[in-house]
């Protein structure tokens, strides 16, 4: 049955092209709350922009939601932990707008350095005051940038081709990263406030940052300075700015966002020297196209069951490196196949990254494993989201370990736990064109790519056992895609048989399987 996904609020037209390749698009523009809640009885998603209020009340109302899109960088105006208590992921688009933001922050920089709106009202309403509207240079001055995410870098490139000294103040970014870009780091907010001509701000609004810049930092800033705040509001006190403004302290300022939108009778309206935009930072054709493909590209990917690295509420650790991800596929199958094996999960699974992988953040890699594990034991609907909390709840613990000791493989993933009294242990890893390759199961090698009907025997080692098997499956239409053998690397008395087969097996055929002569024990997982 295909997905449906609601798009409450206009995006591009080719990310709604890019969803409706997987997905049924259901265009709610404009419709009120009532219907929209009724729309989302069926959906698996739902897109809106800042407009829709996505609280828990919605999300009930959407047993199947898999994937809320913000067409935007904030989700303020989503229900974050509702959203994860069901196990629905919540994508963005946090670089959409990074360069329109950035162009927005030096606009407004020039500005009021320049008295650019002053000037404008002035000459519109007849008058030439050339004299009374000297501005200020950019050239020469010290740019004070709080936060360095994508909008501060940019902005400080552009701060540093006008020939501005660039300094920096942003706890998580390293001496190294700011030389790059020919800034300097400064340890404390209020060392940058002391040194800086000008300061931009480029962070996200939370408990450390509402009220950042406020009337005890603005008193201790250095005299003169201007203040540009494009990020979000509440992160400058509105009203100590004005009062700073007010007392010369302060000499201008430019808002595009504020603590409460529109901001009605702010005390800045009054200040000349004060520019106020209507939070324009991402209102630009280019940003709102791009917003709206990067988020139907994760939407189309959660959909799927990908990983989405960048969502929400979805804690990944650090950076995750680009060649982990198509080992989370490797990561699954494993799963699925460990609790076919093991009739179960225990209550401890080992999950340990070998090889060069294990330099790496393996933090998605156990996401993975709980994810497809939990799918198999579980009657509730698992995501990347829910998996930890559904673990708990089914008393169930990651051990995991990494090291980088070389193998005959690059990178291995292994499975290990105890289930019922017996060690049941599985490995895999990524093999070229093979893609997800069995390495290793119940104390046996073999080397057998991981494919959507995937048998796996332990028969006795001896001749003729290998005939058999193929014969009573080519009596049922089976056919044989690969076949991989391998001898108990512990005992060498059982030797162990991987088939690929061409379709599913039924329970009954399975078990006509187990009394093939030889045969001591079959399964067959459905990996698709």
């Amino acid at each position: 049955m295909e997905q449906k996904v609601v798009v409450a609020e206009e995006i591009a037209e080719a990310g709604i092209a890019q969803l409706r390749e997987c997905c049924e698009v259901d265009l709610a523009v404009g419709v009120d709350r009532s219907e929209l809640l009724q729309r989302l009885a069926d959906a698996s998603g739902l897109v809106v922009r800042s407009a829709t209020k996505v609280d828990a009340e919605m999300i009930k109302a959407a047993p199947g939601l898999k994937v809320i899109g913000r067409a935007g960088i904030g989700v303020d105006n989503i229900d974050i932990d509702a959203a994860t208590r069901a196990g629905v992921l919540v994508v963005n688009a946090p670089a959409a707008n990074a360069m329109s933001a950035a162009e927005h922050t030096l606009a407004l920089l020039l500005s009021q350095a320049r008295r650019v709106p002053e000037a404008d009202r002035s000459v519109r309403a007849g008058g030439w005051e050339r004299k009374r509207l000297k501005g200020v240079e950019l050239f020469g001055k010290t740019l004070g940038i709080i936060g360095l995410g994508q909008i501060g870098t940019i902005v400080a490139q552009r701060g540093a081709a006008f020939g501005m000294i660039v300094i920096v103040y942003d706890p998580f970014v390293s001496e190294d990263r700011a030389k790059r870009i020919g800034a300097q780091v400064r340890e404390s907010l209020e060392e940058l406030l002391a040194e800086s001509d000008f300061v931009t701000v480029h962070v996200p609004r939370n408990r450390e940052t509402e009220g950042l810049i406020d009337a005890e930092a603005l008193a201790a800033a250095k005299p003169g300075i201007r203040i540009v705040n494009t990020s979000r509001g509440g992160i400058v006190d509105e009203a100590a700015l004005a009062a700073a403004v007010r007392s010369g302290r302060v000499a201008g300022a430019a808002l595009d966002v504020f603590a409460n939108e529109p901001p009605e009778g702010s005390p800045l309206f009054e200040l000349p020297e004060v520019v106020l935009t209507p939070h324009l930072g991402a209102s630009t054709v280019e940003a709102q196209d791009k917003a709206g493909i990067d988020v139907a590209t994760s939407m189309v990917a959660a959909l799927r069951g990908e990983l989405v690295p960048d969502a929400v509420n979805l804690d990944l650790g650090r950076d995750v490196p680009d060649e982990l991800i198509p080992f989370l596929p490797v990561a699954e199958s494993l799963a699925a196949l460990y609790v076919v094996l093991a009739h179960g999960l225990p209550n401890e699974l080992a999950v340990r990254v070998e090889g060069r992988l294990a330099e790496s953040n393996c933090k998605p890699l156990s996401l993975a494993v709980l994810k497809s594990a939990l799918s198999r034991v579980s009657a509730e609907h698992v995501t990347y989201v829910n998996a930890p909390t559904l673990a708990e709840a089914h008393g169930i613990s990651l051990v995991e370990e990494s090291t980088s000791a070389v193998s005959d493989y690059v990178s291995v993933i292994r499975l290990s736990g105890m289930v019922g009294g017996e060690e049941c242990e599985v490995a895999g890893t990524l093999i070229g064109r093979k893609g997800p390759v069995l390495i290793g199961a119940l104390d046996h090698e073999l080397e057998l790519p991981l494919s959507a009907n995937t048998v796996l025997l332990l028969n006795d080692d001896v001749p003729g056992v290998i005939g058999r098997v193929g014969t009573y499956l080519g009596e049922l239409g089976v056919n044989i895609a690969n076949m991989a053998v391998g001898r108990s690397y512990r005992t060498g008395a059982v030797a162990a048989m991987g088939l690929n087969v061409d379709r599913p097996l039924t329970e009954e055929e399975v078990e006509g399987l187990r009394q093939v002569g030889g045969v001591t024990r079959a399964w067959f997982v459905d990996l698709s």
